[in-house]
C-alpha cells in the first residue's frame, strides 16, 4: 500500500473534499467527560484507557450554549502542559480550558476549521442544532483525515 492509497476497509467511508464535507462527516460521535472534581490522573486514565485527544468537563459552574452542563475540556496537550509545571493544578476545574469552541453537526467543515484556527484551539464539542446537545468531538487530526483521503 503507498502512502496516497486509501487504507484496507475505508473504501466505503472515504469523506467528500473539504469544499463540501459537513462536521458530521468528519467528526468523532459521542463525548467522553468527567466531573468538575475529577483529579487530573484521572482525567489522564480516561484519555489513555479510550484513546481521546480530549475530555469535556461537566458541571453547573458556567453553562454555555448548548443543551447540557459542559463548560470546559481538556486537551491531552492540556494535561502535558500543566503537569510539567511545578505547581500543577488538582482538578480538571482548575485546568480546562473556559472558552468551549462549539460547531454544529451541519457546518461546513472548512467554516469549524477557520473557527477552530482562529481560536487556536484543536477540538471543538460538536452540538445539534436543534437541540443544542452535545453529540461528539470535532478534532484538528478529524480535519487532517478528511484532507488525506477526500481531498482538498
Amino acid at each position: 500500500m503507498s502512502e496516497t492509497s486509501v487504507p484496507p476497509g475505508l473504501e466505503s467511508h472515504v469523506p467528500p473534499r473539504i469544499a463540501h464535507a459537513t462536521v458530521a462527516d468528519a467528526m468523532h460521535h459521542g463525548i467522553l467527560s468527567c466531573d468538575a472534581d475529577t483529579t487530573l490522573t484521572e482525567v489522564a486514565r480516561i484519555m489513555s484507557t479510550h484513546h481521546v485527544h480530549c475530555v469535556a468537563v461537566e458541571g453547573t459552574a458556567e453553562r454555555l450554549d448548548i443543551g447540557s452542563d459542559v463548560w470546559g475540556i481538556i486537551s491531552d496537550f492540556d494535561l502535558v502542559a500543566a503537569r510539567m509545571r511545578p505547581d500543577p493544578p488538582d482538578t480538571a476545574a482548575d485546568l480546562a480550558q473556559k472558552q468551549v469552541v462549539t460547531v454544529e453537526t451541519t457546518g461546513a467543515l472548512r467554516d469549524a476549521a477557520e473557527l477552530m484556527l482562529t481560536k487556536g484551539t484543536s477540538h471543538a464539542v460538536v452540538v445539534n442544532p436543534e437541540t443544542r446537545y452535545p453529540v461528539g468531538i470535532l478534532s484538528t487530526l478529524d480535519i487532517a483525515r478528511v484532507l488525506a483521503w477526500g481531498g482538498m
